[in-house]
């Protein structure tokens, strides 16, 4: 297929390592004083009545850890590797469509923390800085997240550009064949194509940093997709191009296509049925994301607290497993550790750092969960987050572990 490109983007390092923050949530609320309305809206909301979104919160609320003090804890280790990939902690940054709204090139800003850092970093087929761009940014491999299109010759192109791009894992999103309809979006006016009534620019000139910087940024479309609109490739223009070119259903076939073009490491994203984790791993998947898209799709999907351990019962020590809803602290990520991932993705977590701060918004949200994690792992005689003790969780979680 043939395709225009763009000269790939340059953007300097951040200045500053952290930003002032004792944890997510003051975070969140810098965020939310930051950004316009309808893109907080956009981070924040879950589809419907976000019924599914609140319980990845509350049921991992709800799981409790099993306390013990008469351990030698003098030693601790968070270090792991997802996917192949190695891990300082046990987390991995989840892919996010339109981050350079939040913060102009976010993407970079994002990638470049999780780099210094020492995590893993996935960035979206819909995101605002191509493949190219990140690739040029950072120099360890990161993972790209892949939405299935119409024509076979697009996917087949995004899949070579992440060859090309030395990418370490494709992730293939399972869950997202139809888009959630997200009141909460519609109403602030986060839609495509965006609608600029009086309200919304009322708003956004309410916010005049953030402004700026979306106006000055040199990435206002989607810089995976721009290749394929030609002519005025725009956010708009991107955006009507991916709702015509979706290709609205998937089944097992895409994922047989997908391993036999992929490689290197293959992960399914989306899934909450053990049936259809024993399937992935039938099918040659190297990884399953445990997730209900944050929410954001069916409501009154299971959370993935209640999902993970009959997933875990039928898969687990085959695949890797990684917990995605609803982490919002190191005590989270123990807990999903104990249910029975290897690992979590992160999302709302680490883009209220970027919206609060940029890269350095991001190193903090990184800093803070590591920090409790390695709190919580004193606290409950953990050693080594790969080798847990027996019954770490004691309680939630749909049923004991």
């Amino acid at each position: 297929m043939k395709t225009r490109s763009d000269p790939v983007l340059t953007v300097r390092p951040a200045r500053r390592a952290r930003i002032a923050a004792h944890h997510i949530g003051d975070l969140r609320e810098k965020a939310r004083r930051r950004l316009p309305k309808l893109v907080f809206d956009y981070v924040e909301g879950g589809s419907f009545d976000e019924v599914t979104m609140r319980a990845n919160e509350s049921d991992l609320a709800a799981v409790r850890l099993r306390q013990r003090g008469m351990v030698d804890i003098s030693t601790r280790s968070m270090r792991t590797t997802i996917a192949g990939l190695p891990a300082a902690m046990p987390v991995a940054l989840a892919p996010l469509g339109l981050a350079g709204i939040v913060a102009a090139h976010g993407e970079i800003h994002a990638a470049r923390a999780a780099e210094a850092f020492g995590v893993p970093y996935c960035l979206s087929t819909l995101s605002a800085c191509s493949i190219a761009d990140v690739a040029a940014a950072v120099t360890t491999p990161f993972m790209f997240q892949l939405y299935i299109f119409k024509d076979r010759g697009v996917n087949e192109a995004l899949v070579a550009r992440a060859r090309e791009a030395g990418c370490g894992a494709l992730i293939v999103t399972m869950d997202a064949h139809v888009r959630g309809r997200r009141h909460r979006e519609t109403k602030s006016g986060m839609q495509m194509p965006m609608r600029l009534s009086p309200r919304v620019a009322f708003d956004c000139a309410r916010h005049p940093a953030w402004l700026w910087r979306w106006f000055t940024s040199r990435r206002k479309s989607l810089g995976n997709i721009a290749a394929f609109v030609g002519g005025a490739a725009d956010m708009e223009a991107c955006a009507a191009w991916v709702e015509a070119n979706y290709r609205g259903t998937y089944d097992q076939r895409e994922f047989e296509w997908l391993r036999g073009h992929w490689p290197g490491k293959l992960i399914v994203k989306g899934l909450l049925d053990e049936e259809e984790a024993e399937l992935a791993v039938e099918l040659g998947a190297d990884a399953i994301v445990v997730s209900n898209h944050g929410g954001r799709q069916l409501d009154s999907a299971q959370s993935s607290a209640r999902a993970m351990p009959a997933i875990r019962d039928r898969v687990g020590g085959r695949v890797e497993l990684i917990f995605d809803g609803g982490i919002r602290s190191g005590v989270d990520i123990l807990k999903a550790l104990g249910l029975g991932a290897t690992s979590c993705f992160i999302g709302r977590s680490y883009i209220y750092g970027l919206a609060a701060g940029g890269e350095a918004g991001v190193r903090t949200a990184l800093g803070l969960l590591a920090e409790e994690l390695d709190t919580a792992m004193a606290l409950t005689g953990v050693n080594d987050v790969t080798r847990l003790p027996p019954r770490l969780v004691v309680e939630g979680g749909g049923r004991p572990a």
